[in-house]
Parts: C-alpha cells; structure tokens; sequence
C-alpha cells in the first residue's frame, strides 16, 4: 500500500473549510478518508481555572500542541493508528473522550493555523487556503459560537476584536504564502475544487 496521502486546509475562523472539504470529497467519490481538526489539539488547560480559560488566545500558534499532532501524523503516515484527543470548548480544555483512529490512504487536516508549522508542513503533500471576507466570517462565527459553543453575544464580539481579527491579520493570513491552491469562498468555486480533485487522483495514482 502507498504511504497515504496528507492534505492540509487553512483560512480564517468560520472561512467554511470543513464546507469546501466535503466538496471535495463529494466530488471526487472519496470515503476512505480521515479528517482531522487541528482544534483538538489546542493544550490541556485543565490545570487552570475556568476564569483563566476563558482568556485563551486560540488565535495564537501557542494555544496548540503542535508537537503532539506531528507525533500523530508521522505516526498515520506510516500506517499506525492514533488516540486522537477531542477539545471541550464549553469549558475551555481537553474533554476525557479520546477517539482512536485507524491510518486510511488520504488524512484531511483543517485548521486556522494549521500552515502556520514548518514541521507540519513538510509533511504535507498538498496546502489549501480558504479565504472568506472579514464581515462574512464574522457572522458565521457568531452564530456558530452561539448554537454550538454557548457563548454569549457580548463574549463573542469581545473576542473577535481582542484577538481573532487581529490574530488573523498577524498569523493566519500570512501562511497564505505556503498554499498550493487558494480557494475564495465568496463565489462559486467548482475549478478549483476540480482543480484539486484531478490533483489528488493524480498522486493517488488513480485512472482520471
């Protein structure tokens, strides 16, 4: 068996990286896939009160154990399995879930910061980047951190101008620079999507 395929997805917070993945997958027919969030490999903060979790810059490269999701890569790239941690973001630490993952021909990586390591990569074998305007990612986030994350409106608006835009312009934006494909969610998209597709299928060694 060839060593899998490894594709890393960035954009902003709410750029709609998990929507264009499905696409992709819709598109190309693929199920045999592992997607993985690079949010659940933000730090244990279970050491620290509540009140200093909800300080958590999660915008900032620091907030994420990057070596731990290296370690995991390397680790399904050689064809072994991983016991993957899952981030509770009701209450700002890991949860006492681990979820075990098998190694499959094509691992999906999506996060806001997921270009951002040099070591991460290196691994890679393709760099997505999603890009959505600021007002547009800003609402999404807003609605989404509402209905799934119990965040207050006040909390949120907070939030976004202490840390997410401004940490967006500073570190996410700019790995931009490292993708392959930049992909502009603000319009109909289709060529790229089937850009990438012909792409994948063409280093998997499939017949196109």
């Amino acid at each position: 068996m060839k060593n899998p395929l490894l594709i890393l997805v960035a954009g902003g917070s709410a750029s709609g990286k998990s929507t264009v993945v499905q696409e992709i997958l819709d598109r190309a027919g693929f199920d045999d896939v592992i997607i993985i969030k690079h949010d659940d490999y933000y730090l244990d903060q279970s050491n620290l009160p509540l009140e200093v979790r909800y300080l958590t810059n999660y915008d900032h490269p620091s907030s994420l154990d990057n070596q731990l999701l290296y370690n995991h890569l390397k680790m399904l790239l050689e064809g072994k399995s991983i016991d993957k941690p899952v981030y509770d973001f009701v209450n700002h630490t890991r949860s006492n879930e681990i979820e075990h993952i098998n190694s499959k021909p094509i691992i999906i990586v999506e996060g806001i910061l997921i270009l951002e390591n040099e070591k991460i990569r290196d691994l890679s074998n393709m760099n997505l980047f999603v890009e959505l305007d600021d007002d547009t990612r800003f609402i999404r986030r807003m609605l989404r951190d509402m209905k799934e994350r119990g965040r207050t409106l006040e909390n949120i608006i907070s939030q976004y101008e202490k840390t997410v835009k401004p940490m967006y312009h500073k570190h996410i934006k700019p790995t931009k620079r490292y993708a392959d494909v930049i992909i502009p969610n603000d319009r109909k998209h289709e060529i790229a999507v089937d850009l990438i597709v012909t792409k994948i299928k063409q280093i998997l060694g499939e017949k196109i």
